[in-house]
C-alpha cells in the first residue's frame, strides 16, 4: 500500500486526536494510530478503550489498506520535517517507510486487525448545538468537576436535557456551575454524564464558531460529529448528585463587586494564605469589602480592601480563594453579584449581566473561619 500527503496537514489533525493516547497503556496497540486509505481519503483513529477520535484528510492514494503506526515517533518526526508531499509505502510486513525530499524514514507499523473495534452507534438520540455554544459549556464547568475517582459520578458533567434547554452541571461536593443554553432543546427529557477527558478533547479539537454539531448518544456512548473529525466515548455509569437541593433558595444579602478587581485582589491576598485551605476572609460592611488572609505557621499575613455594593447586615465569611478565582473567570460580565447569608451557608455567584441564551450560576461552600 502506497499513499501521498501533506506533512503539515498531517500533523494538524493528528494532535488533534493524540490527546486521546494515554502514555501509558495497558495494551501496547492503544499507542499507535489507526490509518485506514480508502479512495483517495485517509481516516486516522486513536481511542484508549473509554474514548475514540477519528479525522480523515484527502491524500493521493491509488489502492486501499489499514495499519497501525506507533503514534509518537510520527509526530514527533513530523513536527520537525517542513510542509512538503510525504510518500508512505507499507509492506505486507506492516513496515512503513516515509520517503520527503530529503530523507528516508523506516518504522515498524502493527497488525491493523488488532486494533480495538469502535462502539456501534446504535439507537441512538441526537440533538444538535453550536461548536461555540458547546465550548462555552465546557469551559464553564469542567473546572469544577472531581478528581475524586472513589465519586465517579463527579468527575465528568451532567447533560440534562428537555424541551426548554440544555443544562450542564458540574460538581465536586465544595462547588458547582450550573450553566444553561435556551437555544438548544433536547428531543426530550433525558441526562447522561460526560467525563472529563473527551470534553477535553473536544475543546482542543473544535474551533469556537457557529458550526452545528451533532450530538448524538446511547444508553453507553456519546457520539459527537463536526466536519471530519468524530468523537465518541463511553458515558460515566453513576447516578449524578440531585444537585438542586443544595442551591440555597433565598439568599438575602446580595454583594455586587467589579469582576477583575476582586480576582486580582484575591490573587493577591490569598498568596498569604494556608496552602492547604487557601482561606481568604471577606468582611463586608457598607460599602467596604476587606480580604483577609493569614498562614498562623509561617506568620504570614496578608489584607486588603476595596469598594462594593451591598445590601444586608454585616457578614464574615471564609471561602477557598482558589475555588472563587476559577469561578470568577467564569463569568463574561464586568460585575458580578454574590447572593450570601450566613457564614455558614453557601454562597452564590452570578454574573450582572448574562446573554439571553445564556443562564449561569455558581456556588461555592464557606470555610469555617479561622478564630
Amino acid at each position: 500500500m502506497k499513499f501521498i500527503v501533506s506533512s503539515s496537514s498531517l500533523l494538524k489533525q493528528l494532535q488533534h486526536i493524540a490527546g486521546v493516547i494515554n502514555a501509558n497503556t495497558v495494551l501496547p496497540i492503544l499507542e499507535d494510530f489507526l490509518f485506514e486509505v480508502e479512495k483517495n481519503k485517509l481516516t486516522v483513529v486513536a481511542t484508549d478503550l473509554e474514548t475514540v477520535m477519528r479525522i480523515q484528510l484527502d491524500i493521493e492514494a491509488k489502492e486501499s489498506g489499514k495499519v497501525c503506526i506507533p503514534a509518537r515517533i510520527l509526530i514527533d518526526s513530523l513536527k520537525n520535517i517542513p510542509d512538503q508531499p510525504l510518500t508512505f509505502n507499507i509492506d505486507k510486513n506492516f513496515g512503513i517507510e516515509i520517503t520527503s525530499d530529503n530523507g528516508k524514514y523506516k518504522v515498524m507499523g502493527e497488525n491493523p486487525d488488532n486494533f480495538p473495534k469502535e462502539p456501534a452507534a446504535d439507537d441512538t438520540t441526537s440533538f444538535t448545538i453550536t461548536a461555540s455554544a458547546l465550548i462555552t459549556a465546557i469551559n464553564k464547568t469542567l473546572f469544577a468537576t472531581s478528581n475524586d475517582d472513589l465519586r465517579p459520578a463527579m468527575t465528568g458533567v451532567f447533560f440534562e436535557l428537555d424541551k426548554n434547554g440544555l443544562q450542564f452541571v458540574a460538581t465536586d461536593a465544595h462547588r458547582l456551575v450550573r450553566y444553561k443554553r435556551k437555544d438548544v432543546s433536547g428531543p426530550r427529557s433525558d441526562n447522561f454524564i460526560v467525563p472529563r477527558k473527551p470534553l477535553n478533547l473536544l475543546k482542543a479539537a473544535i474551533p469556537a464558531n457557529e458550526d452545528e454539531l451533532t450530538l448524538s448518544y446511547n444508553n453507553n456512548h456519546l457520539f459527537v460529529k463536526h466536519g471530519t473529525t468524530q468523537m465518541s466515548c463511553r458515558l460515566i455509569d453513576a447516578r449524578f448528585p440531585d444537585y438542586k437541593v443544595v442551591i440555597p433558595a433565598d439568599n438575602p444579602y446580595r454583594l455586587t463587586v467589579g469582576k477583575s478587581d476582586f480576582q486580582s485582589a484575591l490573587r493577591r491576598v490569598s498568596i498569604f494564605s494556608n496552602k492547604s485551605t487557601n482561606q481568604v476572609a471577606l468582611s463586608i460592611s457598607g460599602s467596604e469589602l476587606q480580604l483577609a488572609a493569614q498562614d498562623v505557621d509561617f506568620s504570614f499575613e496578608g489584607n486588603e480592601r476595596m469598594k462594593c455594593q451591598y445590601n444586608g447586615e454585616d457578614l464574615v465569611i471564609a471561602f477557598n480563594a482558589k475555588f472563587l478565582i476559577e469561578m470568577l473567570s467564569a463569568a463574561d460580565s464586568d460585575e458580578v453579584n454574590m447572593e450570601l447569608s450566613t457564614p455558614t451557608k453557601a454562597g452564590l455567584i452570578k454574573p450582572v449581566e448574562q446573554d439571553e441564551n445564556e443562564d449561569l450560576l455558581m456556588l461555592v461552600m464557606p470555610l469555617m473561619l479561622n478564630q
